[in-house]
């Protein structure tokens, strides 16, 4: 488990425990309360899923009031199949199933799958109408490929965020690796995001786990002058620094806090940065909140 998961998940133990100098932690020093920590902060999760690899919404509820999560932004994207209509309006309806459930705790992102244009611009207008707030999608197709055009063109009158999975294959040498056999070939990448962003400076685009495994500080180059991306946090991978370069390359408002259902380590990393305390409550919460503010959608 790496740090940012250890320091919610466990308790803060003094070095003697592990054989270690007393001058690590000294004995009149106050013993840490890690969890009044974790629970000062109001947190909007803006990027985690419900009924796909992790269970029922009761398992997204259980995380919130153990990490004091205020609001969840639940999904339930295609990850395999074709991605019919039929297949997205299923999975929207679990999403709107598990809003109903747990109303002003769960908040869903709708789905489509451009390629039905008419279907998915339909869809979108219907789950507006039931509730949901923000677009999620996959790796059907790349999110700078013509088909999304309407779809962003309809994201950008609703004044909602497009919300799109995304990979950046680690660099060697100085050029990028090709994609192996684990990420799909139409995997939005940093450039195909930069290419979209330029193209409709007005939508506002969601780059998807930089904890996600891949070359965050690639991608955050990238997206330096492109004031419309913004990024979360989200995913299992916490490498020391990466919410702190995030803040620094991006400015401390276009970083959000998001779990990708990888809880412990989602809060962990932000309480183990180098963040102020101005900027960790933008991180977990006001970021995302001017966001929903624009749709009518803010957490009061």
């Amino acid at each position: 488990m790496s740090l940012a998961g250890l320091i919610v998940s466990g308790p803060v133990l003094d070095a003697t425990e592990f054989g270690g100098h007393s001058g690590f932690m000294p004995a009149s020093a106050r013993p840490y309360d890690l969890m009044k920590d974790v629970m000062k902060y109001r947190k909007i999760d803006s990027h985690v899923h419900s009924d796909l690899y992790d269970g029922p919404p009761e398992n997204n509820i259980a995380f919130m009031d153990r990490l004091g999560i205020e609001k969840m932004f639940i999904s339930r994207p295609v990850t395999s199949g074709e991605g019919t209509p039929k297949d997205f309006r299923h999975y929207n309806d679990l999403t709107l199933k598990a809003m109903k459930k747990f109303p002003g705790r769960l908040t869903g992102q709708f789905t489509v799958n451009v390629p039905y244009q008419k279907e998915s611009l339909e869809e979108i207008q219907r789950r507006v109408d039931q509730g949901m707030v923000g677009l999620k999608v996959y790796t059907q197709v790349k999110i700078n490929d013509p088909l999304f055009y309407p779809i962003i063109e309809k994201m950008i009158s609703l004044k909602m965020i497009i919300h799109m999975h995304s990979h950046c294959q680690l660099g060697l040498g100085g050029y990028r690796m090709k994609y192996d056999t684990g990420i799909r070939p139409n995997t939005s990448i940093p450039e195909d995001f930069a290419d979209i962003a330029k193209r409709y400076p007005e939508a506002m685009f969601q780059y998807a786990h930089i904890g996600g495994g891949g070359d965050y500080e690639y991608a955050c180059k990238m997206f330096t002058h492109l004031p419309n991306i913004y990024v979360d946090t989200s995913g299992s991978n916490n490498p020391e620094g990466m919410v702190d370069f995030a803040v620094k390359q991006l400015g401390e408002e276009r970083v959000f806090f998001g779990s990708d259902n990888c809880y412990y380590q989602s809060v962990g990393k932000i309480l183990a940065s180098e963040l102020t305390e101005s900027q960790r409550k933008k991180v977990f919460f006001e970021n995302y909140n001017k966001i929903l503010e624009k749709s009518g959608n803010s957490i009061k």
